[in-house]
């Protein structure tokens, strides 16, 4: 077990420990604040069990994948490259459900703020975290942009992800004007990630066509 795989058992742990630690508590109600629509109203409601623990119980199942992917990989020889942006990558998610697991909690307390404007500056670094990822990745069957262009030639998967790379870095800078316009954060946020997502893909497609004709 490496550095990494520890501080994310760690942040594992202390959210369970959180969780248990309010459940018992009677500053909470029945029933959470568990969801936010496009304008930071709540609009959905869960048992507090599940409010309190539904993150810990994601996290934890999510990080078993994230360790088994790189020792099932046929590829796993190429993740070794790039392991330890592949290993910061993970805190950093782990890390982000552990801080919404907190954000529920200190609103369901009584606490009172702009739910989008601490969420988008934390997106932001994952976005920027992906870019990162992006770049160091080698061709693999789990961490990438996985299309069958990309999976079929070193070529194509490094040149797709060299752009798919800045991509991100622009989508995590673009997405901070969320922060002056909450009414656009939404917007700032999804748009730019899909329109990125949808762009990469059909670009590893001429990227395949290209190198076919030659």
């Amino acid at each position: 077990m490496n550095k990494s795989q520890i501080i994310v058992l760690g942040i594992i742990s202390l959210s369970f420990i959180v969780a248990l630690s309010f459940y018992g508590s009677s500053c909470l109600p029945d029933r959470l604040a568990s969801h936010w629509n496009a304008r930071g109203q709540v609009d959905g409601y869960l048992p507090k069990f599940w409010g309190l623990f539904l993150m810990p119980l994601i996290s934890l199942p999510l990080f078993g994948l994230f360790v088994l992917a790189p020792k099932i990989d046929p590829l796993k020889e190429n993740i070794k490259g790039f392991r330890k942006y592949y290993d910061g990558f993970i805190v950093l998610i782990i890390a982000f459900l552990f801080y919404l697991q907190l954000l529920t909690i200190a609103w369901n307390v009584g606490l009172r703020f702009d739910l989008l404007k601490l969420l988008v500056p934390v997106l932001s670094i994952v976005f920027f975290a992906a870019w990162i990822l992006m770049e160091h990745a080698k061709r693999n069957w789990f961490i990438g942009v996985r299309t069958p262009w990309t999976l079929s030639s070193d070529s194509v998967w490094d040149k797709t992800h060299r752009l798919g790379g800045k991509l991100f870095k622009a989508t995590a800078l673009v997405s901070l004007l969320g922060f002056f316009w909450a009414d656009g954060a939404f917007l700032f946020l999804i748009l730019p990630a899909l329109a990125s997502g949808l762009f990469i893909v059909f670009y590893s497609y001429y990227l395949y066509r290209q190198e076919a004709k030659k």
